[in-house]
């Protein structure tokens, strides 16, 4: 139920029960502990109470956590061609995960818009410019109560991408200019045509 929380949307508890494949008293019970130990929130929308991750934080955690797990066996085709997607380009609650969110990460340390630390990244003069072209707002991402530039250890790649509200912004910018979509019933995201130009010519992505 936290994995399927980890796109930092809002679900009801009947559709995490059915993605958790639990009876809903037993996901209720669940979430009800989840809440009390402020890994999740909750509200009332009508007749439901949706859940949500509470802070990125947590976000944060299950990632790192997923990354020295040990894998879970592939057992059909739909299950494989699910961890592809998830593989390929995802959502870390608010940012780029995946293949795609480790290149880019990779591509901005190699131009000199990020230097690389242990748990975070710097973000250079020339590399805010950078940003700043493509339509990044560095300034409101630092200026934001909550981790500027983390550096995020992605559990498929098993490599660092960027996280705190830089990342965030930076998959902001790929959403609202369609070089990214999300799925609508997990948290992988589809690169599109016009992404995929973006890529190869802004960072020599060929994904």
């Amino acid at each position: 139920m936290l994995f399927a929380l980890l796109d930092g949307r809002e679900l009801p508890a009947a559709e995490l029960a059915a993605r958790a494949g639990v009876s809903p008293q037993s996901a209720t019970a669940h979430l009800k502990r989840l809440v009390a130990a402020g890994l999740l929130d909750a509200r009332a929308s009508g007749r439901h109470r949706l859940f949500r991750l509470h802070s990125a934080e947590v976000g944060h955690a299950m990632e790192a956590l997923a990354a020295i797990a040990r894998p879970r066996p592939i057992v059909g085709l739909t299950q494989s061609t699910a961890l592809q997607r998830l593989r390929t380009a995802r959502s870390c609650y608010d940012h780029l995960a995946g293949h795609l969110g480790v290149a880019v990460t990779d591509r901005l340390v190699e131009n000199g818009t990020l230097l690389a630390g242990e748990r975070a990244f710097v973000v250079t003069d020339t590399g805010t410019k950078f940003l700043h072209a493509l339509g990044v707002d560095v300034e409101r991402a630092r200026a934001a109560s909550r981790s500027f530039a983390r550096a995020c250890t992605d559990w498929t790649e098993r490599r660092p991408h960027l996280a705190g509200s830089l990342g965030a912004a930076l998959l902001e910018r790929f959403l609202t200019r369609g070089w990214v979509r999300r799925n609508a019933h997990e948290r992988s995201l589809a690169i599109t045509a016009e992404g995929r130009i973006f890529l190869a010519r802004m960072f020599r992505i060929d994904v």
